[in-house]
């Protein structure tokens, strides 16, 4: 059947609930990463809070902007491997300052992609399992990050868990979210009893600007890590997943919009804004809206609600201030389980390459500096170096 003649009867408020659920579930499944990321690159609360707001309206309007244009649900995202790898590389020479220098370069290199098609290209030409395993060493320190909690606050993070789990079981795509619900509510209790609630002051949304400087090892061990990973973890997929519901997202357009939202939120700290992947299905698959003419609708309605979100990014930063150790950590920890587990098995599935796959896994693991240049670097470096010289191919 074709497109056009698909029932139109369904009412708008279908694709709009749909836009407000994928907002719903891709802020509140990964915010507490970004955080972690941001606070870990030497971001204090109001920085972090500041680049929370721009990145979340940095997200918004591109994802408005290329639905309206384009009429297909088109979202965008923060991302979140690449917040992950904020968390694993830590502080940069030249601190905060530094780190947004990075960020700013990513951007410009988003732009970049999209204006000359051939960067893109060399993108796909690194080893899809060396870019995976890289990705997975990335993830494991926060994906272990719960069992930490468990062990130095089981009162704490175990409810959050166990919620988790029991929502992951009857309705997997809301897990996350509902183990935020579950965090808040730990934090709640823990705030009653030691009296430590955020004023009023605390919750005011704000910008910070911070001017960018430039190091060797903020362009080395972030900006490239960045770009790459935002690259293969979140872009390309994205434009796969979308291409599978009969959407061609328009390639120079969307690199080109997300990459000028990721350099107009750098100062303000947002780390890098790109098209959305896993959670792209939730505005462009059929239960959207039957009519696949009318999805951008939903597409739309994501933009606009994550636009309302970031406007309680200093609110979430009290909420994450006030947490007991570990909880929020927790969060973060299962949310990124999935991409781990994927990243694992991409980085895994050809024989031949497992071996320099493993190598620069264990690299990017370790969290080890060189030069003051982070892990990521270093094990894409090593495990493209020994792909191409086809060393370890025997070994199974």
């Amino acid at each position: 059947m074709a497109h056009s003649d698909v029932e139109t009867s369904v009412p708008i408020a279908i694709p709009i609930g749909a836009g407000v659920v994928c907002a719903l579930v891709g802020f509140t499944s990964s915010f507490a990463v970004v955080l972690a990321g941001l606070r870990a690159a030497g971001a204090d609360a109001s920085q972090a809070a500041s680049g929370l707001l721009a990145v979340s309206v940095a997200m918004g309007v591109a994802t408005i902007v290329l639905s309206w244009r384009f009429r297909m649900p088109i979202t965008s995202a923060w991302s979140t491997p690449g917040a992950a790898l904020l968390v694993s590389t830590g502080a940069v020479a030249g601190g905060w300052p530094a780190a947004v220098g990075a960020f700013l370069c990513c951007g410009v290199l988003l732009v970049v992609t999209g204006l000359w098609p051939r960067l893109a290209d060399l993108v796909t030409r690194i080893p899809t399992p060396i870019a995976q395993a890289m990705l997975a060493g990335v993830l494991l320190p926060l994906c272990v990050k719960p069992l930490h909690g468990v062990v130095d606050d089981p009162a704490a993070v175990v409810p959050v868990l166990i919620v988790w789990l029991v929502v992951l079981k009857i309705r997997p795509r809301w897990a996350v979210p509902a183990a935020f619900v579950a965090a808040l509510v730990v934090i709640a209790v823990s705030v009653a009893r030691d009296g430590t609630a955020p004023g009023l002051a605390d919750l005011v949304p704000s910008l910070t600007l911070t001017a960018p400087s430039f190091t060797l090892g903020a362009l080395t061990g972030v900006a490239l890590p960045l770009y790459l990973v935002t690259m293969a973890a979140q872009n390309l997929p994205g434009v796969a997943v979308m291409a599978g519901y009969d959407y061609a997202v328009p390639w120079r357009p969307a690199m080109t919009v997300t990459g000028i939202g990721s350099i107009l939120a750098a100062p303000f700290g947002g780390h890098a804004v790109n098209l959305s992947a896993i959670s792209a299905a939730l505005a462009a698959a059929p239960e959207a809206d039957p009519d696949h003419e009318r999805r951008w609708v939903a597409g739309l309605t994501t933009g606009i609600t994550y636009v309302v979100l970031g406007l309680g990014s200093a609110g979430l930063v009290a909420i994450v201030l006030a947490a007991p150790d570990g909880v929020v950590q927790a969060v973060a920890g299962v949310a990124l389980l999935g991409a781990f587990a994927g990243a694992c098995a991409a980085a895994l599935s050809d024989v031949d390459g497992r071996f320099p796959a493993a190598l620069t896994f264990v690299i990017a693991a370790s969290g080890i500096s060189i030069a003051g240049i982070g892990s990521a670097f270093w094990a894409l470096v090593v495990g493209v170096l020994v792909w191409v010289l086809g060393i370890g191919r025997e070994i199974r």
